[in-house]
């Protein structure tokens, strides 16, 4: 099982990256995925949750209106697209999976986690 996270990078304040996890050694199309970041000295935070249809989706306060999540099931891919980056989105970015919406919200318990991508936003 591996979640691999890619897409990370420094940028800039106001520009946009995005973020893939490709999902292997499961069935990703029937499991719900999220993204979760840490920031230094910070607690491990949601950004978004999507079921495992992507049909719904849930969104973190701090990033609401600034991010996407969509989920391609037929790459066993999870993507978060994020535009008008803050300095406060710099924190090291995490996809997982769960066999349950609950375990991709913020809270949960996902069943697999994914390495994390380092995203750096300079003001």
């Amino acid at each position: 099982v591996q979640l691999q996270a890619s897409g990370g990078g420094a940028v800039q304040a106001g520009d946009s990256l995005r973020l893939s996890c490709v999902a292997s050694g499961f069935n990703f199309g029937l499991f719900y995925a999220g993204w979760f970041r840490e920031a230094p000295g910070k607690e491990r935070e949601l950004v978004a949750a999507i079921s495992w249809s992507g049909n719904t989706t849930e969104y973190g306060d701090s990033v609401k209106g600034r991010v996407t999540i969509s989920k391609d099931n037929t790459k066993n891919t999870v993507y978060l697209q994020m535009n008008s980056l803050k300095p406060e989105d710099t924190a090291v970015y995490y996809c997982a999976a769960a066999k349950n919406f609950r375990g991709v919200l913020s809270g949960g318990r996902p069943d697999y986690w994914g390495r994390g991508t380092l995203v750096t936003v300079s003001s």
